[in-house]
């Protein structure tokens, strides 16, 4: 009986400190007008008589919205986590949801005007929204997978004081995407796949995508994937003149550690963590097919908990600005 009122008191206290803890941070909506559609997002800001250190979250590749999730994916609330991590050790954050993807959908409806750039611009009128306003210190970008790449892209415009890439690819995204291909798809369809690849890097346009490589090559995408692999990811992250943290998990299925190496090479005096065992969606999650493919439709899973150290390590020593 003692120990399950013990246990009983330990939730409750738990509980009572996750409620404090949210009490003590402001959590609202918050848009962007851009002039060329209207993005939403989400702030958390901890109750502060000073100016805290604020990340702007950038999501991943394809219709993933400001929580990390994606209907193609399944639904683990990474980002969402992510921001609630810093806002507990009081840093804000803002992460939205880009043109054309969930909240913001209707900024651009057809994804045949989707690009890079646009989502490079994008980054950037957030980062000057958020300097404009004094309850925000510092600005960090942080970038997971492809919004790695717009993070570094974004930086030198937005003034950033700090980048950080968390499962960043260092390799343009075309050769990514031959890669992984090249284990799933049988050789007659990987010709043509590599057929695709090389149309698109050449910036032209192939409408002649097989049934099977639509989810990939249709054609309304294309116009983007052009815009996508013109960008070299290391050559970005090495122009990079303010502090840069690369986060890589040794288990993620999508990006390699690497990745992570290559990226440091292109930019030395960025710091570089590796964390044993985290994957893609940064859970400590074995090397099995099958378990990493659940915990991307996981949120009840805890993020690793190194994830957090290295991120508030960084940002806490910033130099003052």
């Amino acid at each position: 009986m003692m120990l399950k009122l013990l246990a009983l008191s330990l939730a409750l206290l738990t509980g009572l400190l996750s409620s404090l803890a949210q009490a003590t941070v402001l959590q609202r909506p918050i848009s962007l007008d851009t002039g060329n559609g209207e993005l939403f997002g989400s702030l958390l800001l901890p109750k502060s008589d000073a100016p805290v250190p604020v990340v702007l979250i950038i999501s991943g590749s394809g219709p993933t919205d400001r929580d990390g999730n994606n209907p193609d994916g399944g639904r683990n609330d990474s980002l969402k986590r992510l921001a609630w991590v810093l806002a507990k050790h009081n840093i804000a954050s803002v992460r939205y949801d880009k043109r054309g993807v969930a909240a913001s959908l209707a900024a651009t409806p057809d994804e045949r005007n989707l690009s890079v750039e646009a989502y490079v611009a994008d980054a950037v009128a957030w980062s000057r929204k958020l300097a404009a306003d004094p309850r925000m210190g510092p600005l960090i970008l942080l970038g997971h997978s492809e919004g790695a790449l717009i993070a570094s892209l974004a930086a030198p415009q937005a003034n950033a004081a700090a980048v950080i890439s968390l499962s960043g690819s260092a390799r343009p995204i075309d050769q990514v995407l031959r890669q992984q291909l090249s284990s799933r798809l049988p050789p007659p369809l990987m010709v043509r796949a590599n057929e695709l690849l090389d149309s698109l890097k050449a910036g032209r346009l192939d409408p002649n995508v097989p049934p099977q490589l639509q989810v990939i090559f249709r054609p309304s995408v294309q116009p983007y994937l052009i815009s996508l692999f013109r960008q070299t990811p290391a050559q970005a992250f090495a122009a990079l003149k303010m502090p840069a943290l690369i986060i890589q998990g040794s288990h993620d299925i999508q990006v390699s550690v690497d990745d992570a190496r290559q990226l440091q090479a292109a930019k030395p005096d960025a710091e570089l963590a590796l964390i044993k065992g985290m994957n893609h969606v940064m859970r400590i999650v074995p090397n099995d097919m099958e378990l990493q493919l659940a915990s991307y439709k996981n949120p009840n899973l805890p993020l690793a908990a190194e994830l957090g150290t290295h991120i508030l390590g960084f940002i806490s020593s910033l130099p003052a600005r």
